[in-house]
């Protein structure tokens, strides 16, 4: 028995009785009840139901990987090379990099129900409680070096939000790497992040995995261990099937990277700086124990960002351990 086993079986959001989940599963009852426990532990809300049994809280879509491949269109197909949909991963970049080793990873994608170690940029951790966020990992080869790779993580970003915009939902971007969207309080609030990672020549081929992580849906306790201001497209978005949008958002990034090291950032700029949530406005840059107040302004053809700092000199940041936060 397994916790995906479970998860699948409690999945319609329905009252099922110890005694059918162990059936189900070929297990005790008291095996069952273990493997509920740890869900709790696992930040998934299972409610019992006196008398009858549990039910999720919140039902949830589990990923199925024939349906997301039915949903792509006919190009997106012709670009994908498999698509590998995992229970529990340490992380799914990581899998894919261990694909790449392998010789395999190109046009190669990676969806995961969970992860144990998860990282965003800067080393932190990124949270993800069993099929309740969107953990996907795209894994592209490019022959031209790493310069061709300038302001891909941005690219990324664009994508994301384009696709969100079909679903009605118009989120902003924060330079490098992360996707806001309004939270409960109505203040903007991290949606999801971006983690792209290059190994090979840097003047030569290269292979990349860009990961995202984009959350689907954070109760209240969940919201309390991050501590800070977190979004979740189900706050907005109740109707919206998880399944598909797994689909949307490998459709557009295949399409981005068949045509990124051709075309590179530049064709991706100004719809970055549409969407670009502090423009004009006061920022702090910090970078390494550094810090100084600024005003944000647009990105360049390569992806950095410049601002104007407050003793009147104008500064290029090109990514890397720097990251900026909105002044109050």
């Amino acid at each position: 028995m397994t916790i995906g086993n479970l998860m699948r079986l409690l999945s319609d959001g329905s009252v099922h009785s110890g005694e059918q989940l162990g059936n189900a599963m070929g297990v005790s009852r008291a095996a069952v009840w273990k493997q509920l426990k740890k869900l709790d532990a696992m930040g998934v809300a299972v409610e019992a139901v006196k008398g009858r049994g549990y039910r999720l809280a919140h039902p949830i879509e589990p990923l199925d990987g024939a349906a997301i491949v039915a949903h792509l269109p006919a190009d997106a197909r012709h670009l994908l090379t498999r698509l590998l949909v995992e229970d529990q991963l340490t992380s799914s970049n990581a899998y894919l990099r261990e694909r790449f080793q392998q010789g395999a990873g190109h046009g190669e994608a990676c969806l995961a129900e969970s992860q144990t170690a998860g990282r965003g940029r800067r080393g932190r951790s990124w949270v993800t409680p069993w099929g309740q966020s969107l953990i996907l990992s795209v894994g592209w080869r490019f022959e031209s070096g790493v310069t061709a790779l300038e302001g891909l993580s941005l690219a990324v970003g664009v994508v994301i939000a384009q696709v969100l915009e079909t679903y009605g939902i118009h989120p902003r971007l924060k330079w490098p790497n992360d996707i806001l969207l309004p939270d409960r309080d109505g203040e903007l609030a991290k949606l999801a992040g971006v983690l792209v990672e290059v190994t090979g020549d840097a003047a030569g081929p290269c292979e990349v995995v860009m990961g995202i992580g984009l959350n689907l849906f954070m109760n209240d306790a969940q919201r309390e261990v991050i501590g800070q201001p977190v979004a979740a497209l189900k706050d907005v978005c109740p109707s919206l099937r998880r399944n598909q949008l797994a689909a949307d958002l490998l459709a557009g990034l295949l399409a981005m990277l068949s045509t990124f090291e051709k075309c590179g950032f530049k064709a991706w700029q100004a719809e970055w700086n549409r969407r670009h949530a502090f423009a004009g406005q006061p920022v702090h840059v910090l970078q390494g124990q550094q810090g100084c107040e600024a005003t944000a302004g647009d990105v360049d053809a390569s992806g950095n960002l410049w601002v104007s700092e407050d003793n009147g000199q104008s500064r290029r940041l090109a990514g890397g351990e720097i990251s900026i936060r909105r002044r109050l």
